[in-house]
């Protein structure tokens, strides 16, 4: 004779003399426990089995890619799916004397498997992003944006799942009465459309990379950018603070990114010698003859002292008058002798723009303006290399007779004017 085998202790608890629903309640304990027991060691065995292979699969493998689907738990995640399969071939037998009670484990059973599909997803968008950082071609792309949209769509998805579990209804019924409330949802979620947006647009417009240096003044932020998302974009400062920027405002606002400096053959030098015009003068056959002596000048100034003096004698020039005809003065050539000693110092790149120019004067003086290229971009030798530089051309002013303009120091101010001698008056 056949005997159903989830009412077993159902029957024995009725001849014992056990009421009825009693009888069917402790039956449902009975099953419920031997199942989730049962869902238990299937679990473990399972585990035990794709961990066994995975870490096999992980020694002989050629790439890596393995390791971090371990090390995110998704085998883990996978396992849990199996037991889940086997509770749900169980509901039936389990609440076979209580068909809502069933139904509502069925749909419980039905939610928990939507939420170990997401957290399988996400485990493995996570192993993605961690393997793309160890190929140079990825390192320092936004991957964290691009995970947290495959995410949010998941997201969405799953909820609408659930939904639809609970609620018994289709995904049709349920956008129709999102519509009403989409202003709502749009308010609320204003950041996350914008941080979408804005992320996909510095993704493919290829604004801002992991490990670039900008400076964004609004925010205080000048220094690296170490980290991504759909919603904020973190810079470390050189000071070691660290700055987070909504990643919206990287299309809203303006800021700047050195990245083109770094991938350049140098590091800009644009720096201005203020000279004082008092210091400016024509200079004389003799002062041609002294300066003859620095080497850097020396064909310089041969070549072009005999061009002048050719020049001014073939014009019949009265020289007795220095402005009268061609000269040489002193400033030009002292920009010469910047322009040499930049052509050849071992730090400034020559392939790239490399020229000393004359800015308009000012109350202050005559800006000499340096503009050159160090071929160090390291911050420490870039500062290093530029101070060098100036050192030394401050240094060679007063060989040229020339002066840095200054402002008047309170020791000069209080100075009293120099006035007749008393002694001989």
């Amino acid at each position: 004779m056949y005997t159903d085998l989830n009412r077993i202790l159902y029957n024995h608890l009725l001849k014992t003399g056990v009421g009825e629903e009693v009888a069917a309640y402790l039956n449902l304990l009975v099953l419920l426990i031997g199942s989730l027991l049962l869902a238990a060691l299937v679990d473990f065995v399972v585990w035990k089995i794709l961990r066994t292979i995975s870490v096999r699969l992980a020694r002989k493998s050629a790439t890596n890619f393995d390791n971090y689907l371990v090390a995110h738990r998704v085998p883990r995640y996978v396992a849990r799916i199996v037991p889940l399969l086997l509770l749900f071939e169980a509901v039936p037998i389990v609440f076979v004397d209580f068909g809502r009670g069933g139904s509502i484990a069925l749909k419980l059973f039905q939610i928990i498997l939507v939420v170990f599909t997401l957290l399988i997803v996400k485990s493995f968008f996570r192993s993605t992003k961690d393997y793309l950082r160890t190929k140079p071609r990825y390192r320092d792309k936004p991957l964290d944006s691009y995970i947290q949209v495959f995410m949010i769509f998941a997201w969405i998805i799953g909820l609408l799942t659930i939904f639809v579990i609970i609620t018994d209804t289709t995904v049709w019924k349920f956008f129709t009465a999102l519509g009403a409330a989409s202003a709502i949802f749009l308010l609320i979620f204003k950041d996350s459309i914008l941080g979408l947006v804005a992320s996909v647009q510095v993704s493919i417009n290829d604004m801002v990379r992991i490990g670039d240096w900008i400076t964004f003044d609004k925010y205080g932020a000048d220094g690296d950018v170490i980290e991504i998302t759909l919603a904020t974009v973190k810079v470390q400062n050189f000071d070691k603070t660290i700055t987070t920027i909504p990643t919206y405002a990287l299309i809203s606002d303006s800021f700047k990114n050195w990245r083109g400096m770094q991938e350049s053959g140098g590091r800009r030098i644009k720096r201005p010698l203020t000279i004082s015009q008092k210091s400016i003068r024509f200079l004389s056959d003799q002062d041609v003859e002294d300066l003859k002596r620095i080497e850097l000048i020396r064909p310089y100034l041969v070549d072009r002292n005999e061009k002048i003096k050719a020049h001014n004698q073939s014009h019949g020039v009265d020289k007795g008058l220095a402005v009268n005809g061609r000269n040489l003065t002193n400033v030009g050539v002292f920009r010469k002798y910047v322009q040499e000693y930049l052509g050849q110092h071992p730090a400034v790149n020559k392939g790239m723009t490399l020229m000393v120019r004359q800015l308009q004067p000012g109350p202050e003086g005559i800006p000499l303006e340096i503009y050159a290229f160090s071929a160090d971009k390291r911050w420490e030798n870039y500062e290093y290399i530029m101070a060098d530089i100036f050192d030394h051309l401050l240094a060679a002013l007063p060989f040229f007779g020339l002066e840095i303009f200054e402002w008047p120091t309170s020791q000069v101010l209080l100075k009293p004017p120099h006035g007749p001698d008393l002694k001989t008056s």
